[in-house]
């Protein structure tokens, strides 16, 4: 299947294990770090091309040793970056994510990121092209905007269409998300997302106030899972059981695994489950991409788990 991507692009500053979480004032230490491909829309990218798809990447980058970084670890990854732009008049963007297997915190340096617009993608990119996804939506101020019809655009051109928010960092989780899901397929929230989206403090009650009758919403709990409302039923999938080392981009790889599933019309049990597998074999490495799974991988876990 051949998708396309557009969204921000960036490395990962990695400081795994902290003994105790940065508090003003004071130094803690942590027991590695790494340099590693971020972006939740490029993990999910490499995470779509691993699992055998053909996946295009537009976005925006500086004219930096970092952009030459993150486009140098897309290719190597099958991933195709003719429409990233290598921008001198900017920097690349950059997140500092201080984790460990509880958790995680980030700090994001917005610099190129904030760059893309609809105006970079024209109507004719959209020719060839079976899926088009956005992520993190929050933090793309230029594309932002136009979003809503360059989905639009996207659909009269029969491509399905997807979104996954991201957090939004001024906690505003401004009103013009709901005016932009009229025009997508599929939503992929987590639950603090669900929340901040809707204003209601149970998961449940805010997948059914983000019904608008067409998005399919497709809620990640994290350690509890995930769930969505489907043809009237919910359906909701119990997180796997895995050995955890990193957290980074979880949520990205669930992301190429269901729609690596729902675009082949899987039954959507079968959606959850291996979307389910592919977050949670994620994790067992450092950063967002490394241990991301194979489809063979993901189906074998998934399987095994299931007792099949």
């Amino acid at each position: 299947m051949k998708i396309l991507i557009a969204g921000e692009l960036n490395p990962d500053l990695i400081l795994r294990n902290y003994q105790t979480f940065p508090e003003l004032g004071k130094e803690v230490l942590v027991e590695d770090l790494d340099l590693t491909l971020g972006s939740s829309s490029a993990i999910c990218a490499v995470g779509l091309a691993k699992l055998g798809d053909s996946v295009t990447f537009a976005a925006t980058v500086g004219a930096d040793p970092y952009g030459d970084f993150c486009t140098g670890a897309l290719a190597r990854a099958g991933v195709d970056v003719s429409l990233v732009q290598h921008r001198a008049d900017l920097k690349t963007g950059i997140t500092v994510s201080i984790t460990s297997s509880r958790d995680r915190a980030l700090v994001t340096y917005l610099g190129a990121i904030a760059s893309l617009s609809a105006v970079d993608l024209p109507e004719k990119i959209f020719a060839g092209f079976r899926h088009f996804h956005v992520s993190a939506y929050f933090l793309q101020d230029a594309l932002r905007p136009g979003l809503r019809n360059l989905f639009a655009t996207a659909r009269k051109a029969g491509l399905t269409t997807s979104l996954d928010t991201g957090y939004d960092p001024s906690e505003k989780w401004s009103r013009d998300l709901i005016d932009t899901l009229t025009e997508v397929d599929v939503f992929l929230p987590n639950e603090v997302e669900i929340r901040g989206i809707t204003g209601c403090d149970d998961v449940m009650e805010g997948l059914a106030k983000l019904d608008n009758g067409h998005t399919l919403v497709v809620g990640k709990l994290g350690g509890e899972g995930c769930v969505t409302r489907y043809q009237g039923n919910l359906i909701r999938i119990p997180a796997f059981p895995v050995k955890v080392v990193d957290t980074t981009g979880a949520g990205d790889s669930f992301n190429a695994g269901f729609l690596h599933t729902w675009l082949r019309g899987d039954a959507m049990e079968s959606c959850l489950r291996f979307a389910s597998a592919c977050g949670a074999l994620s994790t067992r490495g450092l950063g967002g991409t490394a241990t991301q799974a194979t489809e063979a991988e993901a189906e074998g876990y998934f399987h095994a788990q299931a007792g099949h």
